[in-house]
């Protein structure tokens, strides 16, 4: 047998597109023939798959699983809204998402787990992209467990039990009994997705978008002609401003419009007679972040039939 190396199966990865391991696998195969590998992959609709690739998943379904102190959020894309109401598809999510909670949200220790036919995620996954004919991707995965207390779940635009368009999890730690903690965590997953805070805390914030935030403030400020120590205040007026309403514990509570997150929370705990604490949240939002496509349907459609856009067919004779 032929030693492969990693240079074939770079080689043979770049032409088709293919995973590593099933280049890999292929080349091994075929005794390291490079067309011979080719046409192995394409055989098990590997090449086919990889073809796919290319085209923009920003569709698809975020999963939410919840199992007492612990959580998991999924969220697998595929190239059009109609894959998402596929069952088979709905069912990929759903055991990814099982599977997720049991091991964690790490995306690449997920694609080489076990599902239930046997067969790794990844290798369901690039089946599915064969069978259903789009491409699709298992863009990212996070689990929250505390200690003491529980994990609640909401799925906004719910498509199938627990399966949606927007995916929340937030964690409380508390001794309060189950029924409360999870009231409470129903409104604050509810808020969560409604006013899409960017961290837990102010001081969790991203410092680069602070300071694009600084930038803008400043820039604005210094078009009033006030004094420097004057434009000083209002730029960093504008940021404190910025980090309340970015941060999720001091966000106003979008059922009343007035109440802090952090003041909630207090309320429910001194409520409950022994404390809360919100330890953190997931908030997946389908597509979040995925720069799609422009299409022109008149275009595709022209270009199929070959009649250049602009110009109607002649009519029969």
């Amino acid at each position: 047998m032929a030693d492969i190396t990693a240079a074939m199966v770079k080689e043979l990865r770049e032409k088709s597109g293919a995973g590593m391991m099933d280049c890999k696998k292929a080349l091994n195969e075929t005794g390291g023939d490079m067309d011979a590998a080719m046409d192995w992959l394409r055989t098990k609709g590997l090449a086919a798959a990889a073809k796919k690739s290319s085209r923009t998943a920003a569709e698809g379904l975020v999963g939410i699983a919840v199992r007492g102190t612990k959580g998991a959020a999924v969220e697998v894309n595929s190239e059009t809204d109609f894959v998402a109401k596929n069952d088979q598809f709905q069912q990929f999510v759903r055991e990814v998402t099982e599977i997720a909670l049991a091991t964690g949200g790490d995306v690449e220790a997920l694609k080489g787990e076990k599902m239930p036919s046997g067969k790794t995620v990844d290798e369901v996954l690039t089946n599915n992209v064969a069978t259903i004919g789009e491409n699709q991707s298992l863009r990212r995965a996070k689990t929250l467990e505390v200690s003491k207390g529980a994990v609640v779940g909401y799925v906004h635009n719910q498509q199938a039990p627990g399966l949606g368009k927007i995916g929340v999890l937030v964690a409380l730690e508390s001794e309060a009994a189950d029924d409360v903690l999870q009231a409470l965590g129903k409104q604050l997953a509810m808020h969560v997705a409604a006013a899409f805070p960017k961290a837990l805390n102010e001081e969790d914030l991203d410092e680069a978008e602070i300071e694009r935030e600084r930038a803008i403030a400043a820039e604005k400020a210094g078009e009033s002609g006030k004094p420097a120590d004057i434009i000083a205040k209002m730029v960093e007026g504008s940021i404190a401003k910025y980090r309340k309403e970015h941060a999720l514990v001091s966000q106003l509570f979008v059922m009343d419009g007035k109440t802090k997150i952090s003041d909630v929370v207090a309320k429910a705990g001194k409520d409950a007679g022994t404390p809360i604490v919100l330890k953190d949240y997931v908030r997946f939002q389908l597509g979040e972040g995925i720069e799609k496509e422009a299409s022109d349907f008149a275009a595709e459609v022209a270009a199929a039939s070959g009649v250049p856009q602009g110009k109607q067919a002649e009519p029969a004779a």
